[in-house]
């Protein structure tokens, strides 16, 4: 086994200092890697966390996509009935002029039925029979009673085509009827029809308003994950600075120690002998002696 290299006292002092130093970084490094192992332990809580978060969020996600769609559904059915409603309600305009132009189609008197001639006659037939008349009074009751009949007959003539009439007349005032309440079936749909709008969107807030919670509580716990992993970077580095430490310390210790082995290699091979040596060795101490005065020569 090779000698130990003799150091100086310089050089000891120097490696005790370095031990010493060597025994603190050990103790700070120690502690910093626990410090790190916490760190990176929180940081993957956070990050598990900032997961169950995200898949939370993607419920409430797929209701408001689901909701939007349904919210748009009714927005077209909303559109469509109006479009409905207005077509309900120009039918209504259409068949109440239909209506105006077929009474104005015949004259009220054209549209006396025959039952009322014959009981206007009937009552001037009573007038005369019951009351004294003038003869000017009763000329003129004849002469009604002459023109009435004859409006009986062009009445009765004409019985087919105020039939008809009439006919017409109620069918176009039953469309009247059916058109507004046409028109008043769609205003309560489209009624119905905006409030269900409206409480999907109010649905669709709420899960906005839900969804903008989980995105808050992720954008919080990405910026803790965030200050966590800038504290592991910065522990990081002050391990890595003191292991570059430790090296050097250790580096210069292992120089100190070649230094001192060459030393020794090189007194080696100065090629004197054993005795030689000791000589050497003896007359340094005695000559060390002398100095001192702890010999004396005697005579």
């Amino acid at each position: 086994m090779a000698p130990r290299p003799v150091l100086s006292d310089e050089d000891e002092r120097a490696d005790r200092d370095d031990r010493t130093r060597l025994r603190q970084l050990d103790g700070q490094l120690e502690s910093l890697h626990r410090r790190r192992q916490a760190l990176i332990a929180d940081m993957r809580k956070l990050s598990a966390e900032q997961k169950s978060l995200y898949d939370r969020r993607q419920a409430p996600q797929a209701e408001v996509e689901a909701l939007y769609s349904q919210h748009g559904d009714l927005g077209r059915r909303f559109a469509e009935l109006r479009k409905q409603r207005d077509a309900a309600r120009a039918a209504v305009q259409e068949a109440v002029v239909h209506l105006r132009e077929l009474k104005l189609s015949f004259t009220p008197g054209e549209r006396i039925r025959p039952d009322q001639i014959r009981k206007e006659i009937a009552d001037l037939e009573l007038r005369q029979q019951t009351h004294a008349l003038t003869l000017d009074d009763e000329n003129a009751l004849i002469a009604r009673l002459r023109q009435r009949s004859r409006d009986l007959k062009e009445a009765e003539t004409r019985a087919g085509v105020v039939a008809e009439h009439e006919r017409l007349r109620k069918d176009a005032e039953a469309k009247i009827i059916a058109a507004r309440a046409e028109v008043d079936r769609l205003d309560q749909e489209m009624t119905q029809t905006k409030v269900h709008r409206e409480a999907k969107m109010g649905e669709v807030r709420a899960r906005l308003q839900d969804a903008g919670g989980l995105v808050a509580e992720l954008r919080s716990k990405g910026r803790a994950r965030a200050e966590v992993m800038d504290q592991v970077e910065q522990v990081s580095r002050q391990i890595a600075e003191l292991e570059q430490e430790g090296r050097r310390i250790l580096q210069a210790s292992r120089q100190r120690r070649d230094e001192a082995r060459k030393t020794l290699r090189t007194y080696t091979r100065r090629g004197r002998s054993d005795e030689a040596v000791l000589a050497s060795t003896a007359d340094a101490q005695l000559e060390e002696l002398w100095k001192r005065g702890k010999i004396t020569l005697g005579g």
